[in-house]
Parts: structure tokens; C-alpha cells; sequence
């Protein structure tokens, strides 16, 4: 197996057909064909299925394909950190990070690494852990920053815990329930959840009962924050979101922030890279900006220990 034979067939899953890959890569059709066939060969199964529409991966192929991609990636890391050990800024860094890692510390941290290294391109998704475990395992991401989600630890990762976190409660302005000082005034209000509520199994279930009150009735159930907020804009549902939200929200005009005495954790947040793949010197740099991002960001919150080193 060779990697021109993985960059075809990788091609090819992408562009859907033999002549859209072979265009994209600038080679011959039956250059393409030839190496497909000889790389089914080797292994001894079909990956592919020729149909009329094009070609479709059998389950073999998916999972070379997925494989192919994360060599592919892992190629492209070792140029880059060469050239960053030669002392030149280049490459593509990729990074995933929640809401919260978002509103509170990418804009402290993207001002100094542009600056500092204005040839690297900085690729950011949007999402929680659970979306983003499997491109960090693929080596297709570099880390993450934001909540596991989970009290048990991937062994495959490097967990490093930055700051605690709480809670806060909103609802929409004008709601009968703003003034509520305690969740036991919250017994018959509905929720919305976000989803890393899901993730964590029935986390505000857990929150509720650590102060005696019982279990909130969640009708609605958002996989994004927006979803969540949204929601909350638009009925009486509250929701429980992390206290990072609350400048953006009260800044709207149209959700206010519950004056709750009782603490309501929110997940840890944490910097989580894979285990068996040390960082390029630049992706280095930017995970140490979010950990003295994250420093300074905990000094600023009411109960929230520092945890990062």
C-alpha cells in the first residue's frame, strides 16, 4: 500500500467517481482505475461497488478510507512541523472548542497566534467533545477545548482540566418566574436542555437533587446552545446555561439571568488532545494560549478554582 494509492482512493470516496477524482488530481482516469484494483488486490476485498450513479464504499472501504484520511493528515503534520522546527510559521493547525471556549477565550487568545504567525491557517469547528473525539482520534484534529461531558476519560486522550464552571438560569424577560430566588420556586416551570445535558446523562436531574428539589420537567431538548436560547426567546421555558452566556444574553434586551442562590455546576473545562500524537510547535503555542487564557478567564469567575498548570 502506498500513498499515492491512498490519496486516490481517498479521492475518489470524496469526488464520487473515477473522472472526478482523477480531474481533482490531475492524473488519468485509468491511472486511477489501476491503482483502486491493485490496492482491492493487495487486501483481498472490494472497496468499492461500481454503479451507474458512481461509486459507493463497501464497509471495507470506509474504514480504509477513514484511516487513509488520518495518514493523509498525519503527512501533512510531519511537513509542517519540519518546516516549524526549520523556523517557519506554516501549516494548518485544527482545533475544536465548545460555546463557552468561544465567548470566553478565543478572543484572547486569536489576536496573539494571527500576529505571531500570520502563514499558519487556524481551521475551528463548533461543537461539543462527543463531535470531536473521533477527528481528534483520526489525528484530524489537534485538540479541543471545552467540557468532556463524562466522568469517565478516554485512555486514548490527554485530559487537562482548565477551570470549573457553573450555571446560570434564564429565562425570557418579563417571565413570571424573574425574580425567583431559590429552584424550589422552579418546581412546575418547564425546561429546554442543551446538549451536553444529554451527553452527561440527566444532569440537572443530579443538579436539582444535590439542594432537595425534584427533578425538572424537560420538554425540549436543543443539540446546539443557540437551539437552547432560542428557545427561551420564544416561551416560558428556562434553561440552565453556563455562566459565560450571561453578558450576551442580558446584552439582547430579551433574557434575563435568575437571581438563583444555589450553585449549579456546570462541566469542567478542559484542553484534550490524543494521547500517542504530540502537538507541531505551533499547535503548542496556541494550546499554551489557551491555558493562560483559561488562567486569567478563572480569576475572573466567583468560586472557580484555577486548574490549569
Amino acid at each position: 500500500m502506498t500513498l499515492n494509492q491512498i490519496r486516490n482512493m481517498v479521492a475518489v470516496a470524496e469526488r464520487g467517481s473515477l473522472r472526478s477524482a482523477a480531474r481533482f488530481l490531475g492524473v488519468t482516469q485509468p491511472s486511477i482505475t489501476r491503482s483502486i484494483r491493485e490496492l482491492e488486490h493487495e487486501l483481498g476485498v472490494p472497496l468499492f461497488e461500481r454503479r451507474v450513479t458512481g461509486m459507493t464504499l463497501t464497509e471495507m472501504g470506509k474504514a480504509l478510507v477513514r484511516r487513509g484520511t488520518a495518514i493523509q493528515h498525519e503527512v501533512r503534520r510531519v511537513h509542517s512541523e519540519i518546516d516549524q522546527l526549520k523556523g517557519h510559521r506554516v501549516g494548518t493547525v485544527t482545533i475544536g472548542l465548545s460555546t463557552v471556549a468561544h465567548i470566553a477565550l478565543l478572543p484572547r487568545v486569536i489576536g496573539g497566534f494571527e500576529k505571531r504567525n500570520p502563514g499558519v491557517r487556524l481551521r475551528i469547528t463548533e461543537g461539543l467533545f462527543p463531535a470531536a473525539e473521533r477527528e481528534l482520534l483520526d489525528g484530524v484534529m489537534d485538540f479541543y477545548v471545552g467540557p468532556l461531558g463524562s466522568a469517565v476519560r478516554p485512555p486514548e486522550m490527554v485530559v487537562e482540566p482548565l477551570f470549573d464552571n457553573q450555571r446560570m438560569v434564564f429565562a425570557r424577560r418579563g417571565h413570571a418566574l424573574a425574580n425567583a430566588t431559590s429552584i424550589h420556586e422552579l418546581t412546575d416551570a418547564r425546561w429546554a436542555v442543551d446538549a451536553l445535558t444529554l451527553v452527561g446523562g440527566d444532569e440537572m436531574s443530579g443538579l436539582f437533587a444535590e439542594h432537595g428539589a425534584p427533578p425538572p420537567l424537560v420538554v425540549v431538548s436543543g443539540q446546539t446552545s443557540i437551539s437552547t436560547i432560542m428557545t427561551v426567546i420564544g416561551s416560558d421555558l428556562l434553561a440552565a446555561l453556563p455562566q459565560q452566556w450571561a453578558p450576551l444574553l442580558e446584552m439582547t434586551g430579551q433574557v434575563v439571568r435568575l437571581p438563583i442562590r444555589e450553585k449549579l455546576a456546570a462541566a469542567t473545562m478542559c484542553l484534550i488532545s490524543r494521547a500517542s500524537l504530540p502537538l507541531t510547535p505551533v499547535a503548542q503555542h496556541l494550546a499554551d494560549l489557551f491555558r493562560r487564557a483559561a488562567i486569567h478567564h478563572a480569576h475572573t469567575l466567583p468560586d472557580s478554582p484555577v486548574l490549569a498548570a
